[in-house]
């Protein structure tokens, strides 16, 4: 297969993991920002902390979308409201949906989707999405600014790993037998994209939360 053709049917890093680069042109790219700066101003970031210890994440999040994932020191979870302002989380912009239905073969449709800022120093550890009740539909992850070294190994912590950078305008799909394996963000490349002013990287990341009826 030639490169352009995995590009457009995905590269499989991982057994199930299939790489869409350059998915997002940058006039997609643009307006998909400009969609996320609304969910923003509707649903602030937030700094989620750790289970039980409360440590702080490197990163500021929010969500749009039916359910939003929270992470405080009483566990990991989906739920309704932003858990700041209380009120309901934006409705997921059209051009994510549209995404999911290009790229999530014939699951049902997404529920959540987590944004992720990603200051320059910002690190994302090795982890599984597992708090879903949902775990056969894919996950699908969505790349904006500057490029992410984005390592992925096995169902197994102790798992070889494989690491790849991920530019913007690149969707990553984890699906099958990548569903569950543990994945991060090692760093972020500074300075690698001129798409969002004052530098970073917003990762996207949508999923089906429940089990379509």
């Amino acid at each position: 297969m030639r490169e352009s053709e995995a590009d457009q049917q995905g590269l499989e890093i991982a057994p199930g993991c299939l790489w869409f680069r350059e998915a997002l042109d940058r006039p997609a790219q643009e307006s998909l920002i400009a969609d996320i700066r609304a969910v923003i101003a509707a649903a602030p970031l937030f700094t989620p902390r750790m289970p039980r210890t409360g440590k702080p994440f490197s990163v500021r999040m929010t969500n749009c979308g039916p359910l939003g994932w929270v992470s405080d020191e009483t566990g990991y979870r989906y739920q309704p409201f932003h858990p700041d302002t209380r009120a309901p989380w934006p409705a997921m912009p059209a051009a994510l949906r549209a995404l999911w239905a290009a790229h999530a073969g014939d699951a049902p449709p997404p529920e959540a989707c987590l944004v992720n800022l990603y200051a320059p120093d910002a690190r994302m550890s090795l982890h599984q999405d597992r708090d879903e009740d949902d775990l056969t539909a894919p996950v699908l992850s969505v790349s904006l600014g500057d490029t992410a070294v984005f390592r992925i190994g096995g169902p197994a912590r102790s798992d070889p790993t494989r690491s790849v950078r991920l530019s913007s305008g690149d969707v990553l799909r984890l699906g099958g037998a990548s569903r569950l394996a543990f994945h991060g963000v090692d760093r972020v490349i500074a300075g690698s994209s001129t798409l969002i002013d004052g530098g970073g990287r917003i990762n996207l990341t949508l999923r089906r939360v429940t089990v379509s009826a």
